[in-house]
């Protein structure tokens, strides 16, 4: 449970968990002269001055956060430590999710655990026909994670089985492959980084997440900065904002300068607006409208690809990317200007024909994805007539697509200005 104490100015306001089975308090402080409101899924600032940049938002102990240590502290200890090969850091962290969620009313982290989703939006949760409608780069590593996580519960069922002395149940009905999804998701949206630990009892993979109960109240903003890590010093998770606040403003964090596609694979949202957006352009749509007679073409995509040009090529708010452009001016080279390929990755300008035609390659480009995310859009909105068991997954799906298709416009707008000049 979550208290809120006041000191007695009424300023400065501390939370306290406690645990139904413990004797035991653990204290969150925050700074005085403020107070953190935590309504539904939100936290908002209740201030008599802003908050300023560079000031604490939260300090989260460490006996707050749950780590492979609380897990080998567990009753599942005994069980890791015997287990070989050594289950990594990962499994420990799923096991001990699934088992505590499992003893519902006894286990001590029942509050930190009803306030987890039920069920994830991450691709490797939606329906095969709702990944179906994602962008081909989204879908690819969306099925790519599905099979990881699906070899991830394959090859940790032997540990699971040794774990039934501590159950009455079949382990096999506790631990199935939607239970350690759930956990899986929890840890991959939710765990926050900590400094690379070892232990032997565990295998070489990195130890480096630790759920943070009470941070799942700070949303994300890809407008606002903060600095988080933990603090070796106060042994505690830390977060200061380089942000200013007003009073009664909800308070976001920054899980990173992510694009919605990767928020979308990692994390199971849209941000609207979203800076940080963009559409990918794969090696297939690059050529697609350029001469199929360029006896030169192998060659320069052999140039672009050692040099690292053939990836991360991007639509954004600004318009094509400058590796996007880059790219497609050397794809753009004519047969007597091709010795110059190595001025085109340092940004020089070749010549006015070269400028111009790689333009209008890009907005050709951008108007065929702009065709596509129109069609998509047109798919996901007659599915969602049709099933209504899955308006939830297609709706985020929707608004992905809905985004990209801002984004390809304000892009156009942007090719449209810079053609202007060759007119």
């Amino acid at each position: 449970m979550i208290f809120l104490c006041t000191d007695q100015n009424g300023v400065s306001y501390v939370f306290l968990f406690l645990h139904r089975h413990s004797n035991s308090l653990i204290s969150l402080s925050f700074p005085h002269s403020f107070c953190l409101f935590a309504i539904g899924s939100t936290i908002s600032w209740h201030k008599k001055v802003q908050k300023q940049e560079g000031q604490m938002i939260i300090s989260l102990p460490e006996s707050c956060l749950l780590t492979t240590d609380t897990v080998i502290r567990s009753y599942l200890g005994a069980y890791i430590t015997k287990w070989k090969p050594p289950p990594s850091p990962l499994l420990a962290l799923c096991t001990f999710l699934v088992s505590e969620k499992h003893a519902g009313d006894r286990s001590l982290w029942k509050p930190y655990l009803e306030i987890l989703p039920k069920a994830y939006t991450c691709p490797v949760c939606l329906e095969p026909e709702v990944v179906n409608l994602l962008p081909k780069s989204l879908k690819a590593k969306a099925e790519e994670q599905r099979a990881h996580v699906q070899e991830f519960f394959a090859s940790s069922r032997d540990f699971f089985s040794s774990l039934q002395p501590l159950f009455v149940e079949a382990v096999d009905s506790i631990f199935s492959y939607s239970a350690l999804l759930w956990a899986w998701c929890t840890i991959n949206t939710r765990a926050v980084y900590l400094r690379p630990r070892q232990r032997e009892c565990l295998s070489a993979e990195p130890d480096t997440c630790a759920l943070a109960p009470y941070l799942d109240l700070l949303n994300h903003s890809p407008s606002v900065q903060v600095k988080a890590a933990f603090n070796e010093e106060t042994h505690s998770y830390e977060i200061r904002t380089t942000s200013r606040w007003r009073k009664h403003e909800e308070v976001f964090i920054c899980y990173g300068p992510h694009d919605n596609q990767r928020l979308f694979l990692e994390y199971g949202f849209v941000s609207v607006h979203n800076p940080h957006a963009c559409v990918y352009v794969s090696r297939e749509i690059l050529v697609k409208y350029l001469p199929s007679r360029d006896k030169q073409m192998d060659k320069k995509i052999s140039i672009l690809k050692d040099h690292g040009y053939i990836e991360n090529l991007t639509f954004g708010w600004d318009g094509p990317s400058w590796r996007l452009l880059t790219a497609l001016k050397l794809l753009c080279l004519e047969a007597e200007k091709f010795t110059c390929w190595k001025k085109v990755l340092l940004g020089e300008v070749i010549s006015d024909t070269n400028e111009k035609t790689s333009l209008d390659i890009a907005q050709k480009i951008c108007y065929y994805f702009m065709e596509e995310t129109n069609a998509m859009l047109q798919k996901v909105s007659h599915m969602k007539d049709e099933k209504e068991a899955l308006i939830n997954q297609l709706t985020l799906v929707e608004s992905l697509w809905t985004e990209e298709l801002k984004v390809l416009r304000a892009s156009a707008k942007t090719l449209h200005r810079l053609q202007t000049a060759f007119t």
